[in-house]
């Protein structure tokens, strides 16, 4: 009898048990379509043949850690068996498992044989119900599945050097290439390596050789215990696990063959930002603050929504918000779509002019939030390009009001969630065409902001070194400029004053500013200037007319509003006190205040 799963499970295991009955089960491991390849290369796998070697020779009755592994394991349907789907550890055990096979070809020792065989795959026995079975098995493609039982499965497979490295140079699959090239490579150290006896290698390798494994029952446990314990190789995202739990929906051949290659070209080209990508698609499902995991926020809010009655005490199954498979791939399609639209095309058909390109490239350029995000692709999705430009500027002031008012990142979340749900709810209203939608929704309330608090900041706030004092000063340029070329900020930007923060005893700076009004205007929005360097303290300190000669002259040819400041002949009250007026009169226009 199986006993029960725990929660989460860890302990050692010798490799006999690895490849055999641990803890009174068998077991049994998969490697799910969302893993990465096999791409272990000749260095790792001989320094992991040479670390077992060396352990064997010098510490021959000590136990010897090989690393760690990390699955999510379930009861098979008819619960005769125990699965483990690798999280990590792949590479690894992939490679002892077709190192079974080399062993197995190398040796003459029928119950050495046996015992590799046993490891490699469960024999069938018709008389006692036992199918046959792979220890290992290959989700990742079917053809990977195929090698395995040509190539490690069957007796002297291993030997057919000729058809491995066909293979290799024929194979259009990273893994297969990679797995040829593997098992050539461990029979060639052993061949090399004739003073290793392989009995005595194998013996050690079985009885002292072990990995440390943790387990979870629950997918998303494991997941996050691999995040944790992986800091090395090639980590699984988010989204690797939710193709695979996508694919499965699909049950034609040729189209989940046709979603995988599209899932992997998006992940090859998103990186990194393909699991921020696939959450801008929750926000927009959902339309509230994520508050699980990304995968648990798909499984439980998307896939399977409930509605908790608090008189019955009970959540109540809703109607999903997509389904699995099909459904959730072209959403995904057509998202990406409006993702290309906003942040990789020239968007010619908006204008003659860089306006759209050069807000949405002012807008990423604030690492603060990219909340504003969703909500913009939520509109191209109900309204195409009908006035996207006019729906962004309202989009970003609202985004930017928020943010320089001191509203909480929570308030900020629910205003861009209700502009989302604004556009859903007038997207339906079947009784208006698509331009009275999109004039009601922008002049909708939820574009609303606390203006009062907004003018007080740029008026009489201290600017300097806020969370949004880059973004203001970026946002004066962008309306300075005619917006007639396309943004190419510079990789260092500074923020510098204007006025310096310790000007010298016997300056110009001391005649014109008394103490009081130094620290009055040090640091406000019109003191302060955007520069394509790094800060100099030497010449930031210099008299205004030696500063705009030898540090801003060579600085701000980039920036439309700095320029500006220093056309001035010299930088007094007067003057800083007028060119703060320009500044936030400039924004109050644009704010509409």
């Amino acid at each position: 009898m199986i006993s029960p799963l725990k929660q989460i499970e860890s302990g050692k295991m010798f490799i006999q048990n690895v490849f055999g009955n641990y803890n009174n089960h068998e077991m049994w491991y998969k490697i799910p379509e969302y893993q990465r390849p096999y791409v272990w290369e000749d260095d790792q796998i001989i320094a992991l043949l040479e670390d077992i070697s060396s352990a064997q020779q010098f510490t021959q009755d000590s136990e010897y850690f090989l690393g760690s592994i990390v699955f999510h394991s379930k009861l098979s349907k008819n619960e005769q068996y125990r699965d483990n789907e690798l999280l990590d550890g792949q590479q690894r055990l992939t490679t002892l498992y077709m190192l079974m096979a080399v062993i197995r070809d190398l040796s003459g020792n029928e119950d050495l044989k046996k015992t590799c065989r046993d490891a490699i795959f469960q024999k069938e026995n018709k008389f006692k119900g036992i199918p046959e079975r792979m220890r290992l098995t290959f989700d990742i493609r079917e053809e990977v599945q195929d090698f395995a039982e040509e190539f490690i499965k069957i007796d002297e497979s291993t030997t057919r050097k000729d058809h491995l490295a066909n293979i290799i140079s024929t194979s259009q699959d990273i893994n297969i290439k990679n797995m040829a090239r593997a098992i050539i490579t461990m029979r060639e150290w052993f061949l090399k390596n004739d003073s290793i006896d392989v009995e005595d290698f194998f013996i050690h390798l079985m009885n002292n050789v072990l990995l440390i494994f943790v387990s979870s029952q629950e997918l998303d446990d494991a997941f996050r215990l691999f995040t944790v314990l992986n800091d090395r190789g090639v980590k699984l995202r988010n989204s690797d696990i939710l193709k695979a739990e996508n694919l499965k929906f699909v049950t034609d051949d040729n189209k989940r063959k046709n979603y995988a290659i599209f899932w992997e070209e998006l992940e090859g080209e998103l990186q990194e930002d393909f699991d921020q990508f696939l959450s801008y698609i929750r926000t927009i499902l959902v339309k509230d603050k994520a508050r699980l995991s990304l995968l648990k926020e798909f499984e439980q809010n998307i896939y399977n929504p409930k509605e908790y009655n608090r008189e019955t005490k009970q959540s109540i199954p809703k109607t999903p918000l997509l389904k699995k498979g099909i459904d959730t791939f072209e959403y995904i399609k057509r998202y990406k779509k409006h993702y290309d639209f906003i942040f990789n095309n020239t968007n010619s058909s908006l204008g003659s002019t860089f306006e759209f390109e050069n807000l949405i490239a002012l807008l990423q350029d604030n690492s603060i939030a990219d909340i504003w995000i969703p909500p913009l692709l939520s509109f191209r999705e109900s309204f195409g390009d009908i006035q996207i430009f006019n729906f962004l500027k309202k989009l970003d002031n609202k985004f930017s009001a928020d943010l320089i008012s001191g509203e909480s990142p929570t308030a900020r979340i629910e205003s861009m969630n209700s502009i989302i749900k604004e556009i859903e709810i007038l997207k339906n209203k079947e009784n208006l065409n698509d331009d009275e939608k999109i004039i009601l929704l922008l002049n909708s309330k939820v574009f609303n902001f606390n203006s009062s608090s907004f003018l007080n900041e740029i008026q009489s706030g201290q600017i300097y070194k806020r969370k949004f004092a880059r973004y203001i000063l970026l946002k004066l340029d962008y309306l300075n400029s005619g917006n007639t070329q396309k943004w190419n900020t510079p990789s260092k930007i500074s923020i510098e004053h204007v006025l310096p923060q310790r000007p010298a005893p016997n300056s110009q700076w001391n005649k014109d500013f008394t103490s009081e009004k130094h620290a009055e205007w040090i640091n406000k929005l019109g003191n302060l200037v955007l520069i394509s360097r790094a800060k100099n303290s030497s010449l930031s300190n210099l008299d205004y007319i030696d500063k705009k000669k030898k540090y801003f002259n060579t600085t701000m040819d980039v920036f439309p509003n700095s320029l500006k400041m220093i056309q001035n002949t010299h930088w007094d009250l007067t003057t800083l006190d007028t060119n703060h007026e320009r500044v936030v009169q400039l924004l109050k226009d644009h704010y509409q205040i």
